[in-house]
């Protein structure tokens, strides 16, 4: 014990002293850093208007990345970014205003739709477990994929088949593909990181989900095109998303070697192929039936042929994949209903995590919005461009602004009308700045430790959002840097 706290060199004056500094209590050092800031948001906020707040507008943004940094968590550093925010724009109202906003937030038919999916995948993951499925399509799939590189690849196209919606695709590729990574030594981060590469950019590549629609939707609104034919300008811009095409393709490098292991990616797969990761669920059935591949296949293609028939509606796709689960397992005598209502209530409760954090995160948004922070960014760049960097620049400034704040078709709503007459002014190209554009969302979405489809990939693989953003983090520098230089030369 003594050994492994102090060196035999040093004296004894040191070997007092070292243990006060190991134990300094690091909860009073994160509630001091956050105080302070808080005490500077009132003292400077005091007086300014709705986004008139400059450098000032960044504050909030800095407390959550600092914070998540100190303490390897997302839920709290949130909290304390929105609460900070929140003091910079009304101090004597701080709380008052941070209750209505999360009412505000709660109340919005965008979190209900998210409590209900969420909650619902949940439970459908929970089904899918319960009744052995999984294990059967794991067994069955592992019958032909040997090696761990074969196996990312699998998850990788199984990924894109799933194009439908980000959170069916990230929820049910894990599901999917978990027992079998774990069967050969692949670790969870591993895995998180394909299934976030194939969620948001295959969406975007893809044209029928609904992040195209809402783009399609944002280029109409914004004089492109006359109405209805968005969905045809979307498809011209097409081979313009670069970060989409070149994160997409950079899964198979990583699967194969050919770029190698970095940063946490590396101590994740060196403890998991020594067994030193943490332990994991096994999957294994709550009845005593051979699990039946049928009892997967069914319920995920009715998900995603509902979720197709209603008009991209993941919300109907999960109910119904739910209602066919309960059916088909009642009929094969796996479980009583009563037992089978347990599975679904137990599965919403694991989402509670994954759900507070995007809660959160829309809170913090809401707060970004008051400040000003998009426009102050982007009106600060922008005199800065021409025609031949506003590509590069306009993914570099946006691409920063979704990592730091998780919003990513908020950010869309508020670029769009200000980057299309500036590239109409500078002549610049349209579709490359268009492009640009769509790509830095989804450079957010796939690299944001507090974005949607990150909590949600990483909850699937089972592993904590940080765990998981970090271990990410070097790839998808590595597809934004190629991004970047890509633009530029495009341009």
């Amino acid at each position: 014990m003594m050994n492994r706290q102090w060196n035999d060199e040093e004296d004894g004056m040191e070997k007092i002293l070292r243990p006060r500094v190991d134990k300094l209590p690091i909860g009073w050092i994160r509630l001091a850093v956050v105080s302070g800031l808080l005490l500077l948001a009132i003292f400077f906020g005091t007086g300014k208007d709705n986004g008139e707040f400059g450098l000032l507008a960044l504050v909030p943004t800095l407390v959550v990345l600092g914070l998540a940094l100190l303490t390897r968590r997302t839920l709290e550093p949130l909290l304390a970014g929105a609460l900070t925010g929140f003091a910079l724009i009304e101090p004597q109202r701080t709380l008052h205003n941070f209750v209505a906003s999360t009412l505000e937030v709660m109340q919005g038919p965008i979190m209900g739709w998210l409590i209900l999916v969420c909650g619902l995948l949940g439970s459908l993951i929970a089904l899918l477990q319960f009744s052995g499925a999984t294990l059967a399509f794991s067994d069955s799939l592992g019958k032909y994929v040997k090696r761990r590189s074969h196996a990312l690849m699998a998850s990788w196209l199984l990924g894109i088949a799933i194009f439908i919606d980000d959170y069916l695709n990230a929820l049910t590729v894990s599901t999917a593909m978990r027992k079998l990574s774990d069967k050969l030594n692949i670790s969870r981060d591993m895995l998180a990181y394909v299934v976030d590469s194939t969620s948001a950019p295959v969406c975007l590549l893809i044209p029928f989900s609904t992040w195209v629609i809402y783009l399609a939707g944002l280029i109409e609104a914004n004089g492109l095109v006359p109405e209805g034919e968005g969905f045809n300008y979307y498809l011209s811009l097409l081979p313009y998303l670069v970060y989409p095409w070149v994160a997409l393709l950079l899964v198979p490098l990583v699967a194969f070697g050919v770029i190698p292991l970095l940063g946490s990616m590396r101590q994740a797969e060196r403890d998991c192929l020594e067994g030193n990761s943490m332990p994991v669920e096994q999957d294994e059935p709550g009845h005593r039936q051979p699990p039946r591949l049928m009892n997967f296949m069914l319920p995920v293609l009715t998900l995603l042929l509902a979720t197709w028939y209603f008009d991209i509606d993941a919300l109907m796709g999960v109910g119904c994949a739910l209602v066919v689960s309960l059916v088909l397992y009642r009929l094969q005598g796996l479980a009583s209903l009563p037992r089978l209502f347990d599975e679904i209530i137990q599965g919403m409760a694991t989402m509670l995590l994954p759900l507070g954090i995007v809660f959160a995160a829309f809170v913090l948004q809401a707060v970004n919005e008051k400040l000003g922070l998009a426009p102050y960014l982007i009106d600060t760049i922008t005199p800065y461009m021409n025609a031949r960097w506003l590509p590069a620049l306009s993914f570099l400034v946006l691409a920063g602004l979704t990592f730091a704040t998780g919003s990513f078709w908020g950010v869309y709503a508020i670029a769009f009308p200000i980057m299309v007459p500036l590239a109409q002014a500078l002549d610049a190209n349209m579709a490359l700045t268009l492009g640009a554009l769509v790509s830095a969302g989804a450079f957010g979405s796939h690299a944001c430790f507090f974005g949607d489809s990150t909590v949600i990939s990483a909850r699937g693989c089972g592993i904590s959002p940080m765990q998981h953003a970090l271990s990410q983090l070097p790839y998808t520098l590595i597809a934004a840097c190629i991004t970047t230089v890509l633009l530029w030369l495009l341009a």
